[in-house]
C-alpha cells in the first residue's frame, strides 16, 4: 500500500497561482499593470526586471496560507508540514476575521520575477531516514494528510540533480525504508492578454472554480415564486382586513347591534404580557443586534468594501458591528420588558449582555479546545481569545447597559386598547390553529427563499469555495425579511380570528422555526455533500452549525415578532372599541 501525493489537475495549479497573485495585487498578463485602488489592497506596479525602479517592482512575493481538505474541517498551517521554508521574509499581520477563520499567512520560498518564465525550478529537497523517529513521524503525518486529501501542489518523480518534472505522480510506500528524498519544484509562466480589464481580473478564477457555477435560473425561479406568494398573502390580508375593519366600525352600540365576533373579541387581552416575558425580551434584544449587524454587513459587501480580495474583512466587519450594536440590544430588551410589566431591570440587562453571547462563546470555546488538541491552524490563539473577551466585556456590555438605561427611562409602550383585568378564556382550537402546527408551517416559506443561497454559503464554509454573490445574498436577505413578516402576520391573523390572543411567543417561534429547517438542511448537507471523516471533524461541523442555527433563530424570530407587533397595533388602533 502506498500513499500517493495529491496531484492537482493541470488547469488548477496555474489557477491557484493566479489567485495568489491576484490577492497580492499582481495580474500575470500585461507587461506593466497599472495601479488601481481596491478597498484592502494597495496599488502595485509590476514591470520587467530591466525596467524596475522605486515605483515599479520586478519581484513578485508569494505568501502561503493554511492547507484545507474536503474530508476534514481541520486546517493546518503551511509550517505544520515539512515543506520548504522561506529563508527570509516578514510574516504579514492578519486581521481579526482572518484569525477567526484560521488563516495563517506565511512567507513562501517561491520567488518570481515578473514576466520571467520558470520551468521545473528546484526549491529544496527533503531527505528522510526511516530509522530516525523524528523523520518517520514527519513522513507519517505527510502520508496521513495525503490520504485526507490535503493539497499543496504537484509532485512528480523527477531527477534530484537535474529536475525535469517528468514521470508519473509520486507516491510513498508504507513499506519504504532507508533514505527517502522528496524534491519540491515549481513552474510559472506569464501570458499577455490585453482584453482582460483590471476590474474583471477575478472572472477567470470565479467562473472556473468547481462547484461555484451559479444556477441563475434556479435562483430567479425561487425568487419569483417567493415574490408571487408574498404578493398573494399581502393581497388577501389587505382585502380581508379592510372588510373586517369596515364591518366592525359600522356596528353601532344599539340594541340591534350584533355581538362582536372574530379578532375584535380579544381586544381586551391582545396586549396581555406573555409568559416568560423576561426571556422573550432578551431574545428580542439579541435578535435586533444580529438583524442590524447582518443588514449593515451585507450592505457594505454589496458596495465592494468587503470583497474577496480583502481577506477576512467580512468577519471583521461583522464582529466589530456586533460589539458596537450593544446599545440597540439593551434598548429594545428594556423597552419590551418594561411593556411586559417587568420590574427586574438588572436581571434583564445582565441576561441581554451575557445569555446569548455566552452560549455562542461557550460553544466556540469548546470547539477551540478540540482544534487546540488537534494542532489545527483554526485554533484561536490565547491572545486573540483575550482580545475577544475584552471587546465583549469592555465595549459591548457597557453599551448594552447604556441602551438599557435609556430604554427603562422612557415610558412604557402605549397600546391602542386597554387590557382587561380578567383573562378571557380561549375556546377549543382546531388542529390547524393550535400553536405547534402553525409554528411548523410558518418556517417553510421563509426557508424556501434561502435554501439555494444556503447551499453556496455552506460550500464556501465547508468545501472551501469562494463566495462572491453578495448582491444576490442581499436581495435574498430582503426577501427573507418580507417573507418572514408576511407568513407570521398571516398565521397571527388566523389565530386571532380563532380568539387565541397568545401571539407574542408564537410570532417569534413561527418565524424562528426557519432555523430548525436550516439545521435539518445542514444535517442533510453533511451526509450527502461532504466527505468528512473523523470524530473531531464531525463534532466541529455540528458545533459550529449550532452557533449558526442559534444566530439564525434569533434573527428570524425577531423579524416575526416585530412584524406581528406592528400588525396587531395597527389593526386594533383603527377599530372602534367601547
Amino acid at each position: 500500500m502506498s500513499a500517493r501525493l495529491p496531484v492537482l489537475s493541470p488547469p488548477r495549479w496555474p489557477r491557484l497561482l493566479l489567485l495568489s497573485l491576484l490577492l497580492l495585487g499582481a495580474v500575470p498578463g500585461p507587461r506593466r499593470s497599472g495601479a488601481f485602488y481596491l478597498p484592502g489592497l494597495a496599488p502595485v506596479n509590476f514591470c520587467d526586471e530591466e525596467k524596475k525602479s522605486d515605483e515599479c517592482k520586478a519581484e513578485i512575493e508569494l505568501f502561503v496560507n493554511r492547507l484545507d481538505s474536503v474530508e476534514s474541517v481541520l486546517p493546518y498551517e503551511y509550517t505544520a508540514f515539512d515543506f520548504c521554508q522561506a529563508s527570509e521574509g516578514k510574516r504579514p499581520s492578519e486581521n481579526l476575521g482572518q484569525v477567526l477563520f484560521g488563516e495563517r499567512i506565511e512567507p513562501s520560498p517561491y520567488k518570481f520575477t515578473f514576466n520571467k518564465k520558470e520551468t521545473c525550478k528546484l526549491v529544496c529537497t527533503k531527505t528522510y531516514h526511516t530509522e530516525k523517529a523524528e523523520d518517520k513521524q514527519k513522513l507519517e503525518f505527510l502520508k496521513k494528510s495525503m490520504l485526507l486529501n490535503y493539497q499543496h501542489h504537484c509532485f512528480k518523480h523527477t531527477h534530484i540533480d537535474k529536475p525535469d518534472c517528468s514521470g508519473p505522480p509520486m507516491d510513498i510506500s508504507n513499506k519504504a525504508s532507508g533514505e527517502i528524498k522528496i524534491a519540491y519544484t515549481y513552474s510559472v509562466s506569464f501570458e499577455e492578454d490585453d482584453k482582460i480589464r483590471w476590474a474583471s481580473r477575478w472572472d477567470y478564477i470565479l467562473e472556473s472554480m468547481p462547484h461555484t457555477h451559479i444556477q441563475w435560473f434556479s435562483i430567479m425561479n425561487s425568487l419569483v415564486i417567493v415574490l408571487f406568494l408574498s404578493g398573494m398573502v399581502a393581497m388577501i390580508m389587505l382585502r380581508t382586513l379592510h372588510k373586517d375593519i369596515a364591518r366592525y366600525n359600522q356596528m353601532d352600540s344599539t340594541e340591534d347591534a350584533q355581538e362582536e365576533f372574530g379578532w375584535k373579541l380579544v381586544h381586551g387581552d391582545i396586549f396581555r404580557p406573555p409568559r416568560k416575558g423576561m426571556l422573550l425580551s432578551v431574545f428580542l434584544g439579541s435578535g435586533t443586534q444580529i438583524l442590524i449587524m447582518t443588514f449593515v454587513t451585507l450592505f457594505f459587501a454589496c458596495l465592494g468594501f468587503l470583497s474577496p480580495a480583502n481577506r477576512g474583512a467580512l468577519m471583521t466587519c461583522a464582529v466589530v458591528l456586533w460589539v458596537l450594536l450593544g446599545t440597540p440590544a439593551g434598548y429594545v430588551a428594556a423597552r419590551f420588558y418594561k411593556s411586559f410589566g417587568g420590574e427586574k431591570w438588572k436581571t434583564n440587562v445582565l441576561l441581554t449582555s451575557f445569555l446569548c453571547p455566552g452560549i455562542v462563546f461557550a460553544d466556540f470555546f469548546i470547539m477551540n479546545l478540540i482544534l487546540w488538541g488537534e494542532g489545527s491552524s483554526a485554533a484561536i490563539p490565547f491572545g486573540t481569545l483575550v482580545a475577544i473577551l475584552a471587546l465583549w466585556f469592555c465595549i459591548s456590555v457597557p453599551l448594552t447597559f447604556i441602551g438599557a438605561y435609556f430604554g427603562f427611562k422612557k415610558n412604557a409602550i402605549e397600546h391602542p386598547v386597554r387590557t382587561n383585568q380578567i383573562p378571557r378564556q380561549i375556546p377549543e382550537q382546531s388542529f390547524y390553529t393550535k400553536p405547534l402546527p402553525g409554528i411548523i408551517m410558518g418556517g417553510i416559506l421563509p426557508f424556501g427563499c434561502i435554501f439555494i443561497q444556503l447551499f453556496f454559503i455552506l460550500n464556501s464554509i465547508w468545501s472551501h469555495q469562494m463566495y462572491y454573490m453578495f448582491g444576490f445574498l442581499f436581495l435574498v436577505f430582503i426577501i427573507l425579511v418580507i417573507t418572514c413578516s408576511e407568513a407570521t402576520i398571516l398565521l397571527c391573523y388566523f389565530h386571532l380570528c380563532a380568539e387565541d390572543y397568545h401571539w407574542q411567543w408564537r410570532s417569534f417561534l413561527t418565524s424562528g422555526f426557519t432555523a430548525v429547517y436550516f439545521l435539518i438542511y445542514a444535517v442533510h448537507y453533511f451526509f450527502s455533500k461532504l466527505q468528512i471523516t473523523g470524530t473531531a471533524s464531525t463534532i466541529l461541523y455540528f458545533g459550529y452549525t449550532m452557533i449558526m442555527v442559534l444566530i439564525f433563530f434569533l434573527f428570524t424570530g425577531t423579524i416575526g415578532f416585530f412584524a406581528c407587533f406592528w400588525f396587531v397595533t395597527k389593526i386594533y388602533s383603527v377599530v372602534k372599541v367601547d
